[in-house]
């Protein structure tokens, strides 16, 4: 992989990366296109990274299908899929990992402890392996983008993180690897409880209401009213630095992780017309 990059940077070709776990869907997709947009070649990574998986979650079962997700990255125009075995990335002896304070501490880095030290470390050592130009990542897991924005930041990357827009179902379900996981009762109800919150939440915004706290409780009231659900957290942040906010502002995002039966889905989205942080 690492040759391929320094003869394509060579011949002076841009590369951009798409970081995936595989369980390729049309978000994923969304992502390698918008690759092309950026770059002159599309490296894809195809990587279940066990580091950000803790203990009791779901590494073991989580959806891999390497014939079907070649076959969609071809379709895509894929350059390179770049499909590494854990015992190469960690080999015996790797001791090292990244940790990005405060971004990554609260919501997610709460909830599963050690999560984004996981993240930062497997994306860090593909930053080094691919030396893209751009890396691509969806807004999705807008906690995730920010922890990566920050480490780039940090550590003085010279390349472009390009922000791109949760890609939803035609119900307004965000698209996930996760997502195989619901029964089809689920997937029809409660799963749809997340997308009903944020765009409740949009409402209460667009009629006047800026308390964080009035809103996050009628969102979680929203959510709680589906049978099935679990609420992990639904909290309005700065979508930057992942701060709780006390007032809604153009910078807002409600951040969302809830339990469908056995599946967490997470989700969030702008309060506001705001500050889209496409690019850093």
């Amino acid at each position: 992989m690492s040759g391929w990059s320094k003869a394509a940077r060579a011949s002076g070709r841009t590369l951009a990366l798409v970081p995936t776990m595989g369980a390729l869907h049309a978000g994923h997709l969304a992502l390698m296109a918008a690759g092309h947009r950026h770059a002159d070649r599309v490296v894809a990574s195809l990587f279940v990274n066990p580091l950000q998986f803790g203990a009791n979650e779901d590494l073991e079962r989580y959806p891999r299908d390497l014939t079907r997700d070649t076959a969609l990255a071809a379709k895509a125009g894929v350059d390179v899929l770049f499909t590494p075995p854990a015992a190469a990335m960690y080999p015996p002896g790797h001791r090292t990992r990244i940790r990005v304070e405060g971004v990554g501490a609260g919501l997610c880095g709460a909830s599963r402890p050690g999560h984004f030290e996981g993240v930062a470390t497997v994306v860090a050592k593909l930053f080094h392996i691919v030396a893209p130009h751009v890396a691509i990542f969806g807004e999705k897991d807008r906690q995730q983008l920010a922890v990566i924005r920050r480490m780039v930041q940090d550590l003085d990357w010279d390349l472009t993180v390009v922000g791109h827009p949760t890609v939803r179902e035609a119900d307004g379900l965000a698209m996930s690897s996760r997502n195989r996981y619901l029964s089809d009762e689920q997937r029809r109800g409660p799963a749809l409880a997340l997308w009903q919150g944020l765009q409740l939440a949009r409402q209460l915004v667009a009629a006047g209401e800026t308390a964080s706290e009035r809103l996050e409780e009628a969102v979680r009231a929203s959510i709680a009213g589906h049978r099935g659900t679990r609420i992990d957290y639904a909290t309005i942040v700065d979508q930057e630095t992942m701060d709780r906010q006390q007032i809604v502002d153009r910078r807002s995002i409600l951040a969302m992780a809830v339990w469908i039966g056995e599946t967490r889905l997470i989700d969030n989205g702008l309060l506001l017309p705001g500050e889209e942080q496409g690019r850093s």
